[in-house]
């Protein structure tokens, strides 16, 4: 006879011979058959490594923390993450983290546990029509009715290969070809009851099922261990044609955009989390160059996804600058037709469109670029001597060249300080993640755990304290559970400084207005970071001089530890203000 048991035994053997390592779980009764299935075959959560036909198995009390924890796991070691829950509320809970996973073409696997049929409808308790709950934001998603193993293999089997962006083949023997962007799934199981093993216990690795559909693309990775499921590094053809391009590298582009501006003695404009910053043509300060050199530019190629400037915006939307954006395989972040560029996918194409930069080109702006970059750390450290404390921009410039692993810069003012303090040159992170699908704020410290986790390396994490109270629950791990190695650097200027620099900084400044857009935008806060740290047992340090940053960023980041860096949001426009009119001076 066929049980519940049966069923989640199945479907998380498929899961496991198609290459998932990592399941996260939150409590629930009608998840509970695939709670003891995971449980029969999790490997010891202090093992460091997974062996085959086995996974790690992470516990989490908050289904939105635990969703951004999945995708941390799966956006740290390329290869797609499941998150289990119960019916009802914690279902949706996950939206968030399926938005962002869905922006980010992150293999994401929603295993939602749900009522039979028969209970659907009739008022029964944690009961909702939750299938098909994520709409547009999942690849695919399917209900599989109360006991039913082949529905429930076939059902894994095709979210599988929609995770990875892939279709099942006719014969299972050969591997999947791409067809689309990787990106979130789900997986709604009925289970009726007994949710809960028989009295004989079940050998650990579980039933023997069909693995059909069940492949995974070989995942590679660069020096620095990011993953690499696409083309292999793009290095430009020759031309004869000459253009004044640019090269702007957006969140995702990888070190293919450095090695084609720098092939081609292009500007390369490179956002941190791009991970191309450190091409041999990367321009500094580049967002402040950009509002005065607008009118040199011929042409742009984009690689990755852009988020972070209005200048770099501005320049894209110029109707007199051809763009082209090199797109060698399936993106989830815009819709076709939906962007002006000239979508380009050859490498000698792409080339030929950008033509080699002329004579000077790249050196006038990386020229330019340096000795911004020098004027901006000037005036960033005059306004900290000044006793205003560190300021946002001076603790981006500090951190940078201080981490040598993997750094999360959280939304907000912190990825956008590190894009235009960040050296091009010189020490700096291995790879730099952000969430940059829908860019919010929420799950930062969950994400960040999630990818320590994942790949098992030193963690730092940039956020402000909005971000990081956002997340706070994040912090929580339950007894036995893995401790990753994770530092959060906390700005924290009491309140939402980024509004300071938008419209709103303006609207506050009008008579009447200001006490408003304090409260709406800046929301002020003053919760004792020192304490909540010590609830979560996480190791805390309070910083309010360069001296003693330096030092706290020099330390080894061992088990979960707190940097507050305590700054003044009020003097954040004017800060601003004469780093705009240094990159005026600067470029004359």
């Amino acid at each position: 006879m066929t049980d519940a048991m049966t069923v989640a035994r199945a479907v998380v053997r498929l899961l496991i011979d198609g290459g998932v390592r990592d399941v996260v779980i939150c409590p629930g009764s009608r998840s509970a058959p695939l709670a003891y299935a995971l449980a029969e075959v999790a490997t010891p959560v202090d093992s460091p490594a997974v062996p085959h036909g086995r996974l790690r198995l992470h516990v989490r009390i908050d289904e939105r923390s635990a969703g951004f924890t999945a995708l941390g796991l799966a956006r740290g070691t390329g290869v797609p993450a499941a998150v289990v829950t119960t019916s009802g509320t914690a279902v949706g809970n996950l939206m968030p983290a399926v938005m962002e996973a869905n922006h980010s073409a992150v293999p994401l696997l929603v295993l939602s546990a749900d009522r039979p049929e028969e209970l659907r409808g009739t008022g029964a308790n944690q009961t909702t029509r939750q299938a098909g709950l994520f709409g547009v934001h999942v690849r695919e998603a399917i209900d599989v009715p109360a006991d039913d193993v082949a529905a429930a293999l076939d059902a894994a089997g095709r979210v599988l290969s929609a995770a990875n962006g892939l279709l099942p083949p006719s014969d299972p023997a050969f591997s999947f070809a791409p067809v689309a962007a990787p990106g979130p799934v789900q997986l709604n199981l009925a289970f009726r009851d007994p949710l809960v093993p028989a009295e004989d216990p079940v050998a650990v690795g579980g039933a023997t099922t069909s693995t059909a559909h069940a492949s995974t693309p070989t995942i590679t990775t660069d020096a620095a261990g990011t993953p690499r499921t696409g083309p292999s590094a793009l290095v430009p053809s020759a031309t004869t044609a000459t253009h004044r391009t640019v090269v702007v590298a957006g969140d995702g582009a990888g070190p293919e955009a450095a090695l084609f501006a720098g092939g081609l003695g292009l500007p390369l404009l490179a956002e941190p989390s791009s991970n191309a910053r450190h091409g041999v043509t990367s321009v500094a300060a580049y967002r402040l160059l950009l509002p005065h050199m607008l009118d040199r530019v011929e042409r742009v190629v984009l690689f990755g996804r852009p988020t972070l400037s209005r200048p770099v915006a501005a320049l894209l939307n110029r109707p007199e600058v051809e763009t082209a954006l090199f797109a060698p395989a399936p993106v989830a972040w815009f819709d076709p037709g939906r962007r002006r560029e000239r979508v380009i996918a050859d490498g000698a194409e792409l080339a030929e469109f950008a033509g080699a930069g002329p004579d000077g080109w790249a050196a006038d702006w990386q020229e330019a670029g340096g000795r911004l970059a020098g004027r901006l750390v000037e005036i960033a450290a005059a306004d900290a001597r000044d006793g205003h404390g560190v300021n946002g921009p001076l603790l981006a410039a500090r951190l940078w060249p201080a981490t040598d692993d993997i750094l999360v810069a959280g939304s907000s003012n912190p990825i956008r300080d590190l894009d235009l303090m960040a050296p091009v040159a010189g020490p700096g992170p291995q790879r730099v993640i952000a969430n940059r699908g829908v860019a919010g704020i929420d799950g930062t410290i969950s994400t960040v755990s999630g990818v320590a986790l994942g790949t098992g390396r030193p963690v730092r994490v940039l956020l402000g304290d909005v971000t990081y109270l956002h997340d706070a629950t994040g912090w929580y791990l339950g007894a036995g559970e893995p401790e990753p190695d994770l530092q959060a650097v906390v700005l924290n200027d009491a309140g939402g400084a980024i509004f300071g620099l938008l419209e709103h900084g303006r609207v506050a400044r009008r008579p009447g207005w200001t006490s408003a857009v304090e409260r709406l935008f800046g929301t002020p806060q003053q919760v004792h970071l020192a304490s909540l740290a010590a609830a979560y047992g996480v190791r805390y340090q309070r910083v309010a001089e360069l001296e003693a940053l330096d030092a706290a960023l020099a330390a080894p980041i061992r088990g979960r530890s707190v940097i507050e860096v305590v700054a003044d949001r009020t003097r954040l426009a004017d800060l601003h203000a004469s780093f705009a009119a240094a990159a005026a001076d600067v470029v004359g």
